[in-house]
């Protein structure tokens, strides 16, 4: 049988690309921190997905094992057994993972493996194999990379799928929306690239990628962060209000100026894409809570990330984005106290000050005209 690793045995891991490799034949071995869910993994040695559309369908995940990633030793040798690499982690934590994976290399060198090795981090980061693969190589010695380089390859790949909070007996046990997407640039693969239904492997993998940062991560973010402003507990509830629900599409259609600009989309099927989105957000099933989906501002805030490197790209087209600076300042105010980063940021304004912390923060000084269009959003949102 096929050996998958996947590093990060949560929600998303389980409930996407766990369950695609597993569908697609590979024996799937988990590698995570938390003990609970491997030891449950291992007990059980299978698991329910649940697919949360008009009709719920149900689809079992078999042959899987875990690995506690302190177990560095096993970790390794499953590396050397592996046939492909995933990564469900959260782009802050590859860098962790990176030494595991260097010594589960070193190890193939050692035992003289030569079948080709794919990794692909499907993380919400642009170019995040590729980040991965820098910070793997760290821990190579130039040699030792020389020898690698021919057969493991790091395709960077664009993933989407929405995985609420579970609120599940079983542990292991996870819920998903219908819709997803996983695509791999197509000229990073080493050897012949792998069957697995549900991965595509594309030419122009920036363009999928980005539309899907700065459209979903982007109305996903601005429905949060004005959703918490107004009292809301999930994305479902924030967007039956209009005026949150307009925000949130304006938003979308700021970024998809450049988008449509970048990569060639046309209006009417960026126009339809956004549609498709905002349908999905809206699945009553998922019950998604805006709490979640605005954790870790200081990272959504960051100049390359979903807020404001599509409205500065607007302003340099000569938009107005009105609506994403409204999602720039209400993530400002996001003040949840159970988020440490939210915490760092209303820090930062009371002993800073705004201007300080939009520099520090996002990049934007106090003469962009980003900074000025954010400070009349927050007026309006106090």
């Amino acid at each position: 049988m096929k050996k998958a690793v996947h590093f990060g045995a949560g929600n998303i891991g389980r409930g996407f690309i766990g369950l695609l490799l597993s569908k697609a034949g590979y024996e799937v071995t988990y590698v995570d921190k938390v003990s609970e869910i491997i030891d449950a993994i291992n007990d059980k040695k299978s698991y329910t997905v649940m697919i949360a559309g008009e009709k719920e369908e149900k689809i079992m995940v078999e042959n899987i094992m875990g690995i506690l990633s302190s177990d560095e030793q096993s970790v390794s040798k499953a590396i050397m057994e592996a046939n492909i690499i995933t990564t469900a982690v959260g782009p802050e934590v590859l860098n962790k993972i990176s030494l595991q994976i260097a010594a589960g290399l070193k190890m193939r060198l050692m035992k003289k493996t030569v079948e080709p090795l794919n990794i692909i981090a499907c993380e919400n980061k642009v170019g995040a194999s590729e980040f991965l693969k820098h910070e793997v190589f760290k821990f190579l010695t130039p040699a030792e990379i020389a020898a690698i380089e021919p057969s493991v390859g790091f395709p960077n790949a664009g993933v989407d799928r929405i995985v609420p909070p579970q609120k599940n007996d079983d542990i292991l046990s996870v819920m998903v929306e219908p819709y997803f997407e996983w695509v791999v640039d197509k000229k990073a693969f080493k050897g012949a690239i792998p069957e697995i239904p549900g991965m595509r492997a594309v030419e122009d993998l920036q363009a999928y990628v980005e539309r899907k940062i700065f459209t979903l991560n982007t109305g996903h973010a601005v429905a949060a962060y004005l959703g918490y402003l107004k009292g809301y507990k999930t994305i479902q509830e924030s967007l039956k209000d209009s005026k949150i629900f307009d925000t949130v599409k304006g938003a979308m259609e700021e970024s998809g100026k450049y988008l449509t600009q970048r990569f060639g989309f046309s209006v009417e099927e960026h126009e339809y894409y956004i549609q498709k989105t905002l349908f999905r957000f809206q699945n009553p099933a998922l019950n998604d809570e805006v709490v979640r989906v605005g954790r870790k501002p200081l990272r959504k805030l960051g100049p390359e990330d979903r807020l404001v490197f599509p409205a500065v790209k607007a302003l340099e087209l000569g938009e107005n984005p009105v609506n994403l600076a409204s999602g720039i300042a209400a993530a400002l105010e996001f003040d949840y106290k159970g988020d440490e980063e939210a915490c760092i940021i209303q820090h930062m304004i009371k002993t800073v000050g705004i201007d300080e912390t939009l520099y520090k923060i996002c990049g934007i000084s106090p003469e962009h005209p980003l900074n000025k269009m954010v400070k009349y959003a927050l007026v309006k949102t106090i």
